[in-house]
């Protein structure tokens, strides 16, 4: 719901209901029944059961949380089952990893594309992972027994996590699930997610980057885009249908449900749902943490990441081999690069610190008189978060700029303190094989690893550390470096890589033959990361504990307080923390500002018309461009002649929803969700009706170039597509 419907309803009568939206909101699924009238409003077909049962087979058993194999649980991105075969989609820029690490000079993925004809060329991906919701099951009463006012935060969290794993526990006894126990509403609730998780997931096809990546840095985060945002990947199980490592002997999944593919043209105003696992939302963030996310963590992100970004656009631009290496991490690091800077943009002009501080006003003359606590919350936030300023903007620095900015400093210190650790007599029988977990990692982090580029890194940005972070918190190697080099960082940096068993995979190979800790106890790359985390660690210690456990209190009582207000009046849902949720509404077109209105969709005409054979981001591909003069658009062209690429809807989404499903009202597969629009990027604070946009690939796009652009006609036979 829209928080800042707060204003209008407490200015009303105190405590009088929200007005419901029905475009708004991640809902849970096995809560979608209440909202089931609002969904036939706006043009839902199926039934609730349809989405959530733990009865018969229905469409959460078709949607895919993407994940890594030391963190399942955390979904980077979402997938759906397209086929009896277990034929999966996602986003390119979900498989774009993957690709990178298949590719070579040789075999350039990233640059030609991948397409496997046959299930025999479908190249193995070790560590990811494919959950799918088995149930959820609200414990709130059963964690919240566990619990008393008079805790402390510390002792709050260890009871919940003990309660919680004991239930995770006893509820996959004897099974071969996975379980895990989530809070909501910042510790107001607790549900149970059980998942199955699938370990062996193959690729199988991914358009050429430069359809994939269409449009680059100047086109993430906007509307109208013309990105082919697609990869496809098959999830494998053992011969008796269980979740089991890569293996020959495996099979493809043989799905409890798949998404048909719709081939339909879509209107504005058609019904659209989007189910997938959404990272993080904030939605009941207070104005003190709204100037905290705006002027330091998006502030000093964008500033920071500015630096990394202009000398790896120069070095990948200067080699294709290095290209190659850095493109995964430059993808990476550029996304939330560019949406801080946006997100608070559109925080500016939406005017949202004005619509929290107008929250915090009624929301006080509501507590009066009711429980302390809900009147101690916001003072206790607001004295939290001040506490707390200085010392988050230095662990900005010392993360963006030293520990997540160069890589060297970080993989040197972990290497370097698991050989200390280990060189203890008592962990002798151990030795043999600590080292070959170094050298197996090692070989892992040099093969995307280019010494020159990691040079100029540490240097800009070390350098760019010590020139803006407060000398209180800085760390002491930066401080002699700058004595001893007289500011000269470049200097320093080259002699660093002179002397450390770091700087290259040959030097390291040959220290790991006989490692001397005498040696690794004085190697410069190995003290500087080791003094950027040990100063990290001691700074995050520095934030005063009695203001941090205010703070996690006064947000828990806070959001208790709007529950509070709405518990006999309307529906809420909680943030997203990478469960799956459901978010429903309409395809629409929208006008962001004066004399501009943007269509619902966009087609491949537009793609021809953005072409800049100068510009890598706007590369065109020659059989894209002959297909199109040919007007070969097969049978997946509108009642137009033209080849829809994307679409817009107003559905709520985020971070992890990218590859999410996006559905028609019988359940179809109408697109991918995959980026939200710069006007709205306030939205995973504030959400904004009236600009709020899910950017969407359309199926007919993603089938034309399956089955057109690359001939696939495997893939396109075992889907079911819906005329």
């Amino acid at each position: 719901m829209k928080l800042k419907s707060l204003v209008l309803a407490l200015a009303l009568v105190a405590i009088m209901p929200f007005t419901a939206r029905a475009d708004e909101g991640m809902w849970l699924l096995s809560l979608i029944g209440k909202n089931y009238a609002d969904m036939q409003k706006a043009g839902f077909k199926l039934t609730a059961e349809d989405i959530y049962s733990i009865n018969q087979n229905c469409i959460k058993d078709a949607i895919v949380g993407l994940g890594n194999e030391g963190s399942p649980f955390w979904h980077f991105c979402t997938g759906e089952i397209i086929s009896d075969q277990g034929l999966m989609s996602t986003n390119h820029h979900c498989g774009y990893g993957k690709l990178q690490e298949h590719s070579t000079v040789g075999h350039d993925y990233l640059r030609d594309g991948f397409w496997a004809y046959s299930k025999d060329q479908e190249l193995p991906n070790p560590g990811l992972t494919a959950s799918i919701l088995v149930r959820m099951e609200d414990v709130t009463d059963e964690v919240k027994a566990a619990l008393s006012d008079d805790m402390s935060e510390s002792e709050r969290a260890r009871a919940i996590k003990e309660v919680s794993d004991r239930i995770a526990k006893k509820a996959v006894e004897g099974t071969i699930y996975d379980a895990q126990v989530k809070p909501m509403f910042n510790g107001n609730q607790f549900f149970l997610f059980i998942h199955v998780i699938y370990k062996d997931v193959r690729l199988v096809g991914a358009p050429p980057s430069s359809m994939g990546k269409f449009g680059g840095d100047t086109d993430n985060w906007s509307w109208p885009r013309h990105t082919c945002d697609f990869s496809m990947f098959r999830i494998y199980t053992a011969p008796d249908g269980n979740p089991a490592e890569y293996s020959d002997v495996n099979i493809p999944l043989k799905p409890k449900h798949h998404l048909p593919v719709s081939n339909r043209e879509l209107k504005d105003g058609d019904f659209a749902m989007v189910m997938g696992f959404p990272g993080t939302t904030d939605h009941f963030l207070t104005s003190y943490g709204l100037e905290e996310t705006m002027n330091i963590t998006n502030k000093l992100r964008y500033e920071i990441r500015t630096v990394k970004i202009n000398i790896l656009r120069e070095e990948m631009a200067a080699s294709q081999e290095t290209k190659i290496k850095y493109a995964s991490k430059y993808a990476s690091c550029s996304n939330y690069w560019k949406y801080s800077n946006e997100q608070n943009k559109a925080l500016k002009n939406l005017n949202t610190m004005g619509v929290k501080k107008d929250i915090e006003r009624t929301y006080s003359v509501w507590a009066q008189g009711r429980d302390p606590k809900y009147a101690e919350a916001l003072p206790l936030i607001k004295k939290g978060y001040a506490a707390r300023a200085p010392y988050m903007s230095a662990i900005s620095y010392l993360s963006e700029g030293l520990l997540q900015g160069p890589e060297l400093l970080l993989q040197g210190f972990r290497v370097g303190r698991t050989l200390e650790t280990y060189s203890d007599p008592k962990f002798a029988d151990r030795k043999d094989m600590i080292n070959e977990r170094i050298n197996a990692d090692a070989e892992e982090f040099y093969k995307d690893y280019n010494e020159a580029t990691e040079k100029r890194l540490m240097a800009a940005l070390m350098e760019y550390v010590y020139r803006n972070m407060e000398m209180q918190f800085m760390p002491q190697f930066l401080v002699d470096a700058d004595k001893k080099y007289k500011g000269n960082f470049e200097k320093y940096v080259d002699d660093m890589f002179a002397k450390s068993v770091f700087a290259n995979k040959e030097a390291f190979g040959k220290f790991m033959q006989k490692p001397d800790m005498k040696k690794l106890a004085k190697d410069p790359v190995y003290l500087a990361g080791k003094g950027a985390y040990e100063k990290y660690m001691e700074v995050r210690s520095m934030i005063p504990k009695e203001s941090a456990d205010g703070l996690q209190r006064g947000i828990r009582n806070f959001t208790d307080g709007i529950l509070q207000i709405n518990k006999n009046s309307k529906l809420m849902s909680p943030d997203a923390n990478s469960t799956i949720r459901l978010t429903y509404g309409n395809v629409k077109a929208y006008e962001p500002r004066d004399a501009v209105a943007y269509s619902y969709y966009t087609t491949l005409k537009g793609v021809i018309e953005k072409e800049d054979p100068t510009n890598s981001e706007f590369i065109v591909p020659e059989r894209l461009k002959n297909l199109y003069n040919a007007k070969d658009f097969g049978p997946y062209a509108n009642s137009k002649g033209e080849l829809v690429t994307c679409f817009v809807t107003n559905n709520d989404i985020t971070g992890g929803n990218s590859g999410s499903p996006v559905m028609d009202a019988e359940g179809n597969l109408i697109g991918l969700a995959f980026d939200g629009n710069s006007e709205a990027m306030s939205g995973d604070i504030d959400f904004e009706e009236n600009l709020q946009r899910c950017i969407c690939l359309d199926s007919r796009y993603f089938l034309w170039v399956v089955d057109k652009y690359a001939g696939a006609k495997n893939l396109i036979d075992e889907m079911t597509i819906v005329e």
